[in-house]
């Protein structure tokens, strides 16, 4: 058949005998020429652009805007193609209507296709260039097109056609695109002025582009960009070369910044707040959410509404397409000849739905839409969610920032509820934010649903949808008791994790006294209830997935079932599967129903909480200050007001020169003092006053001091100057006199003046506060010191000097760029109060309050701070300092002196005056200052405390370089990556899923659960493609229905022959009903075998990390950090626990689903499997992309969580410092900035998953498309066609499920990965060479000790710490070994309990070699006191005695000899009386005494006495050398020597150094050598 524009069947094609406009076939060959001169123009201009734009570098963002009207183009070019698609489809069906080909009813439209997509690439490529002039071009091609479509519309009305012929529809429709595509045109002349204007307008891109940091694009791409993410590409096929890493992030866009969307919420809050001033009513938070975000939501869920319906015409799609291929017989031409208009055929739109390839064209584009909307629109909901989450986080900090200290510290606000809100409330807002739009989109969707069904099938429909409406509450039911069950375990692993923790603290301990396994039970007890409830979790995550899956079963199955009694009419397969199709859609709302009405809930009870936080109390909330205070503090100031300021200034400089002349005068007149308080009357909260009637001064430029007895005061009196406190009454006067130093120091930053100008009632400067307690941020020690001043060398080097802490910082790893705080490494109290006491003196501020600096400091440093810091450093800058202290001998260095009393203050005045007015008080200070000076005598030992706390940490860091060997699999992991120059090796490495993780965790699960969980798994999805199968074969049994049975046949054999056939139709319901019962029945057996091999392997794991965990040698817990082994406990064992069972669920149910799927239509039409080749590379390469990008992500998104966790919770807990320094804005910049970091990720996180999710579902519209055409081609059974266009249909929802279960259980494995390098660790070897059995019961009787070459070491691979030691101790002999620090006195105690390597040599202990017995025999025989007093949270009795040996006189004995007994029984409980944490409810030296009768207890003639009286005072200290003389008369007690006098009256002294022993003999002996090393140290210690 030739081809020819007009047609050849009719000679009068080509004239124009009527008039040229009168051929149709002239008006569609006029309809090209628009077309092809846009063509002509666009192209040479889009390749020299192109040619020019490849030579440059890829243009930058920084280019891009958008011309006026830029969506409203996209979203009509977008129509504009669908239309032209129809006119295609409509012309080439038309063209098969006539004799001969007609080219001019497809040509043009194909043309205009082609045109319009030019136009838009054409228009992007303008618009980045910024070029507007070109745009001339488009606007002639609107005009020209639309004038030419209007002639060919004007031509059909003169034909009388109307709107019932299809191609008049089009023709109309593209009139008005073309039309509305002209108006956009011109706007943007009008807007733009580029030309036919004089000047146009020149227009810069968003600021945020200009800023080249800003990575996020989403908001400034076009339309397709943003529907398909294709700005995303770059970064994820970049992140398969080497990791994504925060700087690739880059900063969010301004408009998604957490201070932007807090401005917006803020101001819709204030908002609210006006509103409701006169009740009592807190403003409604859900309405300035709504006010500030509600656009963002109506257009997701305006864009779900859309995706929704257009979700339902897949199954209507596949219905068409079943049922026309049954009668795709030709229709008839009868008709043809009256349809014919200026000469070609004119169809109705019906007739256009008809044709099987248009359905399959349109059900791909409808699959295509409904996925790009459904993704625009969990974007908007997650962006919009986001900026909810960084606006609430910014409201919660600025309420942080001015809660009443009262708040805190009365308990009304704990750092806890504060976590909480930060960490839980707001996400559950932001998730629920999420989900919102599914709360009004899904009911429609179900109406819609239950509708169509009712349509296709009628009244037995109803009863289907029944059955699922039926079954949601107790889908609902289940989801809440999962919620409660998930609340419990948490309590239950909480308190394992404080068990654990317990344990691996006090490891030293529980080994030397062998108790390592009572306690472990105590874990695995513990470990016991959290499985069971563990397991309820498990069973109820089955029941809900079950009920995901059996759900749509069980519908179907009332459904076809009453259909098939029911109806008369008989089901056709069309009809059978659209409906099937339809239950599928079903399901999805009514599953994730619950889980919204459950966040709904949740979000109701989130919001209550931060409604009230936002309400509570707040600092200079004056609701307890008199207003007229406020006011009359106010006046002062104004006063002294701007009038004033420039003499004052001036005056203020001379005072300057004449300082020390005035050094002498008494503070009265008010210039000279710094801050004053009249008649001040503070409490904490409740109307009892704390200080009252408190009248001081505080003199400029001197030193004062605070003193008086615990708890009178004195620190509440700081706070109460600093404004912390609530002011019942008299006022708190801050001197305007910085104003001086203003002029010397520009470091008082602009901030606080600022500060100072808003809030005159407070009006001060920055005061630099050390609190009682200390407060450390997570930061590097130098940025601990200058905490936000510029580095200045020499003064830092000088505090460093006054607070002595260069000795503690050349320990540590990194020097003063060591982390510290919880996250970094911790310091010991006296460490960390000394870095506390340097922040203050380094910071630039005029008044400097000190807050009892000396508690946890020992004599040296106190002096020595006392001397440098504080009078040399302090006080030469003239600086104000107020000091609380107890330590009264340096009483003598304050120019003033406040005495507190019982809130009050009881003496003010210097010295002198109280000497000469207040004898009584005076003298009472001597005799305290005397008792102090003889302490002082005895602690000037020869290791003080502060060397004791350095040793600590020396061990730490000294144990962590060998390192090496101990695997911590993150870390080398990454050194890996950095020695691969070999690209392609990492590449294949971060590509990889961890299978040997995967075997590992399957393993533990065991391998019947396994073997049960895979054959379950294949027959629940054998019997599922069964039922579908069987379905179609019932449908498609007798395909004609009896409406088409011969209706000439007499009437009886027609009755005969309809039973007959309704017999054999519902012959097939048994087998029907059969199969569903099983795959409902194998459901269950899934969903339960999976989650219980969870639990099994879960259980095994735990248990082989702990067992192995607690016998790993003592070594193990000096090189690993204590934090990382709980994170194997807390996170790891939580990841394992609850999540990888899931996870692991719906990858295997997935991947099964995807893989039926393919085999069926592969099986219905094998022709797709050609075509499937292609679908499948470019599925493997878009998931190899996205799990490697995803997982960077992930990591990123968790490890810039946790900073501003923290950062949360260190402000809360150092707000007085915060305030006290004026430093407010810049915690809240850093807030900012640490929410808009983690804000990035996350975004970034969000959209890799959009993007992955817009892929895999083209991917299955793809995959809908080739198994529709091939079906059509191929032209199949109609029943199987069904089949397989359903399920071709489900694998466009689970492809991207697949993607995202193997990204997370990528991410879950690690966590395995982490246990598994635990579980390789050495455990100590239990097992001696001689059998319990031969060793005495008694052993050791005597007590007799020899050493014999003894060589010990903590590694194979570090060098030996006692090198050949010799000693001989005999029975009852009291030993003392002494010697400085690192000479090896703790690990000769670690060698008698064989804690460490012994390579060579032996002790012998009555006569028997302690190497060659049993740990545990050996360690239980012998007792020992450590240095730190270690006690368990529990009973007293569970501490004295854990394996419950002992009767109750024994107990109370071993207390009376420690002198406890009497503090024991006044206990609640007596011995069962509860020890709190680490024995926190016991003072150190209670401790350590309860320490002395747990080693009394143990009746062992051995006692070793670790430096055991290092850490406590002088009393506790006699009654420990009073019972070791007593109690331990009889026995060989080795005492390590931390003060030489606690061993002068011992029996034999070895004096070690360097690991080996230099003197060794009766102390007497050893004192008369004048040169001795002994004598050397007894003198340093007198």
């Amino acid at each position: 058949m030739a081809l020819s524009f007009c047609g050849n069947d009719r000679g009068s094609a080509y004239s124009v005998d009527n008039g040229v406009l009168d051929n149709g076939c002239f008006v569609d060959a006029l309809n090209l020429v628009p077309h092809v001169f846009l063509l002509f123009i666009t192209f040479p201009i889009l390749f020299i652009g192109w040619g020019s734009q490849s030579s440059k570098v890829q243009i930058h963002h920084n280019t891009w805007l958008h011309f006026p009207g830029h969506s409203l183009r996209w979203i009509l070019t977008f129509t504009l193609l669908f239309v032209h698609v129809c006119e295609i489809a409509e012309g080439i069906v038309s063209n098969t209507q006539m004799e001969s080909n007609h080219l001019h009813l497809f040509m043009p439209a194909l043309m205009g296709f082609i045109a319009a997509t030019t136009s838009v690439v054409y228009y992007h490529n303008i618009e980045t260039a910024n070029f507007p002039k070109l745009l001339l071009a488009l606007f002639i091609y609107w005009i020209l097109a639309f004038i030419t479509k209007m002639i060919k519309l004007w031509k059909f009305a003169e034909a009388s056609l109307g709107v019932q012929q299809l191609r008049f529809c089009i023709t109309a429709l593209l009139v008005v695109l073309y039309g509305l595509l002209m108006a956009v045109e011109i706007n943007v002349i009008r807007v733009r002025k580029y030309v036919f204007f004089a000047n146009p307008q020149k227009v810069k891109p968003p600021e945020d582009l200009q800023d080249l940091g800003v990575r996020f694009l989403q908001p400034f791409v076009n339309l397709l960009s943003k529907a398909t993410y294709w700005w995303m590409n770059p970064l994820i096929i970049k992140a398969q070369k080497r990791p994504i890493e925060l700087k690739k992030i880059g900063k969010l866009p301004i408009a998604m910044r957490a201070l932007t969307n807090y401005m917006r919420l803020k101001d819709s809050y204030e908002e609210q707040r006006q509103k409701t001033e006169d009740q009592d009513k807190s403003p409604s938070i859900w309405k300035s959410m709504y006010r500030a975000f509600g656009g963002p939501i109506l257009l997701s869920s305006t864009l779900r509404y859309m995706a929704d319906l257009l979700g339902f015409a897949g199954p209507l799609c596949i219905s068409g397409i079943v049922e026309h291929l049954d009668n795709s017989t030709e229709i008839d031409r009868t008709n043809k000849t009256a349809n014919m208009t200026l000469g070609v055929y004119f169809m109705s739109s019906t007739e256009l739905l008809q044709n099987t390839s248009v359905l399959a064209v349109l059900l791909f584009l409808a699959l295509v839409l409904q996925r790009t909307f459904l993704q625009a629109s969990y974007y908007v909901t997650i962006e919009t969610g986001i900026n909810l989450r960084g606006a609430l986080l910014a409201m919660i900090y600025n309420k942080i920032l001015r809660l009443s200290t009262s708040n805190m510290s009365m308990g009304e606000m704990t750092l806890g509820q504060i976590n909480n809100l930060v960490a839980i409330e707001t996400n559950q807002l932001m998730w629920f934010l999420f989900l919102c739009p599914n709360l009004w989109a899904m009911p429609v969707q179900i109406i819609m649903g239950v509708i169509l069904l009712y349509y296709l099938l009628g009244e037995s429909a109803l009863i289907g949808a029944g059955v699922i409406l039926l079954l949601a509450p107790v889908q609902y039911l289940i989801a809440t008791k999962l919620a409660d069950t998930q609340k419990s375990t948490l309590d239950y692993s909480t308190d394992r994790l404080k068990k654990t923790t317990e344990i691996l603290k006090g490891i030293k301990l529980l080994k030397l006294y062998a108790w390592e396994n009572i306690f472990c039970d105590r874990v695995e007890e513990t470990r016991g209830k959290e499985l069971t409830s563990l397991k309820t979790f498990s069973l109820y995550t089955s029941m809900s997935i079950f009920m995901n899956v059996a759900i749509p079963i069980a519908a179907v199955l009332a459904t076809f079932v009453t259909h098939a009694y029911v109806e008369e009419v008989r089901l056709s397969p069309a009809r059978a599967f659209a409906s099937l199709a339809l239950f599928h859609i079903l399901v999805t709302p009514l599953f994730l129903l619950s889980t919204v009405v459950r966040f709904a809930v949740k979000a109701l009870v989130s919001v209550q909480k931060l409604s009230e936080f936002l309400q509570s109390d707040e600092i200079g909330d004056d609701s307890w200050r008199n207003a007229e205070v406020s006011l009359e503090v106010g006046k002062k100031y104004k006063h002294h007001g701007n009038t004033k300021a420039i003499n004052r200034k001036g005056r203020y400089r001379m005072d300057n020169y004449e300082q020390p002349m005035r050094r002498q005068l008494r503070p009265t007149e008010t210039e000279d003092v710094a801050v004053q308080v009249i008649d001040g009357f503070f409490t904490w909260g409740s109307y009892l006053s704390t200080l009252s009637n408190i009248n001081i001064q505080i003199p400029t430029g001197q030193l004062t001091m605070i003193v008086g007895q615990v708890g009178c005061g004195k620190s509440s009196l700081l706070l109460a100057m600093l404004g912390e406190m609530q002011t019942t009454g008299g006022k708190v006067y801050w001197s305007k006199l910085p104003d001086y130093e203003v002029l010397y120091d520009g470091s008082i930053s602009g901030q606080d003046t600022g500060l100072s100008h808003e809030e005159p009632s407070k009006n001060r400067y920055s005061v630099a506060y050390a609190a009682q307690k200390s407060w450390l941020l997570n930061a590097t020690v130098e940025e601990n010191i200058t905490f936000g001043s510029p580095f200045n060398k020499q003064r830092y080097k000088a505090v460093i000097d006054a607070c002595s802490l260069q000795p503690d910082i050349d320990l540590l790893p990194f020097g003063d760029q060591t982390e510290i705080g919880e996250r970094g490494i911790n310091l010991s109290g006296g460490q960390r109060q000394r870095i506390c006491v340097a922040r203050a003196l380094y910071q630039n501020t005029n008044i400097v309050f000190l807050d009892d600096p000396f508690s946890a400091l020992d004599i040296h440093l106190s002096d020595h701070l006392m001397q440098e810091g504080i009078l040399k450093f302090l006080q030469d800058d003239k600086r104000t300092v107020v000091l609380v202290t107890h330590k009264l001998q340096y009483l003598i260095h304050a120019d003033w002196i406040i005495a507190m009393k019982d809130g009050s203050v009881l003496r003010e005045g210097t010295l002198k005056d109280i000497q000469t007015h207040d004898v009584e008080l005076y003298e009472h200070w001597k005799t305290l200052m005397n008792r102090q000076d003889q302490e002082l005598e005895k602690e000037t030992e020869m290791e003080s405390q502060t060397i004791l706390e350095r040793k600590t940490l020396r061990r730490a860091f000294y144990s962590r370089e060998a390192k090496s060997q101990t695997d911590d699999e993150d870390e080398e992991e990454e050194v890996e990556e950095d020695d691969d120059d070999n690209m392609s090796m990492t590449t294949s490495r971060r590509s990889k899923i961890p299978w040997k993780m995967c075997c590992r965790y399957l393993s533990s699960g065991g391998f019947l659960m396994v073997f049960l969980m895979v054959s379950s798994k294949l027959a629940k999805h054998s019997v599922m493609v069964a039922i579908d199968y069987w379905l179609a074969a019932w449908t498609s049994s007798n395909p004609h229905n009896q409406s088409l049975a011969d209706p000439f046949v007499n009437a009886t054999n027609y009755t005969k022959n309809d039973d007959t056939q309704i017999a054999e139709h519902r012959s097939y319901v048994p087998v029907f009903i059969i199969l569903c019962g099983a795959a409902i029945a194998l459901c269950l057996i899934t969903s339960l075998t999976v989650e219980f091999l969870g639990v099994a392997a879960a259980t095994n794991l735990h248990h082989n990390l702990l067992n192995k965990i607690i016998h790993a040698p003592i070594r193990f817990f000096d090189v690993t950090p204590l934090g990382q082994i709980l994170n194997r406990f807390s996170a790891d064992t939580n990841i394992i626990d609850q999540h990888i069972p899931q996870t692991l669920e719906s990858l295997t149910r997935s991947i099964l689903l995807c893989l039926s799927a393919i085999g069926v239509i592969a099986f219905v039409t094998p022709a797709f499997l050609i075509a499937l080749v292609p679908l499948m590379v470019a599925f493997y390469f878009i998931q190899k992309y996205f799990r490697v990008a995803s997982k960077d992500l992930q990591d990123l998104d968790d490890s810039t969580q946790l900073p501003l966790l923290c950062h949360f919770s260190e402000t809360a807990e150092g707000l007085t410092t915060i305030r006290a320094f004026r430093h407010e804005a810049r915690f809240k910049q850093r807030m900012l900035e640490l929410t808009d970091t983690n804000n990035t990720a996350y975004l970034f996180l969000s959209a890799a998953n959009r993007w992955l999710e817009v892929r895999t579902d083209y991917l299955g519209a793809v995959i809908v498309l080739t198994a529709a055409v091939a079906a059509i081609w191929t032209s199949s059974q109609s029943g199987l066609v069904g089949l397989g266009l359903t399920y071709a249909l489900t694998v466009t929802n689970y492809l991207n499920w697949v993607v995202r279960n193997l990204a997370d259980l990528e991410v879950q494995m690690a966590a395995v990965k982490k246990v598994n390098s635990f579980l390789s660790t050495e455990s100590e070897n239990y097992e001696g060479s001689m059998n319990v059995s031969q060793v005495p019961e008694d052993w050791p009787q005597h007590g007799e000790i020899k050493i014999q070459d003894l060589c010990v070491r903590y590694d194979t691979m570090l060098k030996p710490v006692l090198k050949h030691v010799n000693a001989h101790i005999n029975p009852g002999q009291k030993v003392g070994i002494c010697g400085r620090t690192g000479s090896g006195k703790s690990s000769l105690s670690l060698a008698f309990f064989n804690m460490v390597d012994v390579f060579d040599g032996k002790i012998v202990i009555d006569g028997i070699d302690i190497c060659k017995l049993p740990l545990q025999t050996l360690r239980s025989r012998l007792s020992i006191i450590l240095q730190d007093p270690v006690l368990f949270s529990g009973s007293i009795r569970l501490n004295l005695d854990p394996e419950c040996t002992c009767t109750d006189d024994r107990l109370w004995e071993a207390l009376e000899i420690a002198q406890l007994k009497n503090m024991v029984k006044a206990l609640p409980g007596g011995l069962d009386a509860v020890v709190t944490e680490g024995g926190e409810n016991f003072s150190v030296g209670q401790r350590q005494l309860f320490c002395l009768a747990r080693a009394f207890v143990r009746k062992s003639s051995i006692l070793i006495m670790d430096e055991a009286t290092a850490s406590i005072d002088m009393a506790t200290e006699n009654i420990l050398q009073k019972v070791v003389m007593t109690a331990f008369a009889d026995r060989t007690v080795v005492t390590i020597a931390h003060r030489v006098h606690t061993i002068l009256t011992a029996d034999l002294v070895i004096v070690m150094k360097r690991g080996s022993i230099m003197e060794y003999g009766k102390p007497e002996i050893l004192m008369e050598q004048e040169d001795g090393l002994f004598a050397s140290f007894v003198k340093a210690d007198m």
